[in-house]
């Protein structure tokens, strides 16, 4: 389930990591991972990335590593800043609704003799 929730929200998730510092794809995987989502595989991470990039919402630069070939870094645009600000709104109204749903209610609480 927790699989399905990322997939609907790794959008938002990648465009809020990026708008605290540009990284590439194996970081942005680790600062998930930090954050307490599973691993994310690159199946699911970079067309991810490529769909952010293609709406104009990231670019990326290529820059040399010390451990391999280059790394591809994202960084987030004008138009992807002024997204994260919109996503976190529509996020936190998307939250307040689910949470009025799926909490107990204080009477179911009452009569299964649990605290909320």
């Amino acid at each position: 389930m927790r699989q399905q929730w990322l997939h609907g929200l790794l959008d938002a998730c990648l465009l809020s990591l990026l708008d605290e510092s540009r990284d590439y794809g194996r970081g942005l995987v680790e600062r998930l991972v930090q954050a307490g989502f599973d691993e994310v595989p690159g199946g699911t991470l970079y067309p991810a990335l490529l769909r952010l990039e293609t709406q104009g919402l990231v670019r990326t630069e290529k820059e040399p590593s010390t451990s391999g070939p280059p790394r591809k870094y994202y960084e987030l645009t004008d138009d992807g800043r002024a997204a994260v600000r919109e996503r976190r709104v529509a996020w936190r109204q998307f939250r307040t609704a689910v949470d009025a749903v799926v909490k107990p209610s204080e009477t179911a609480t009452a009569r299964n003799g649990a605290t909320p």
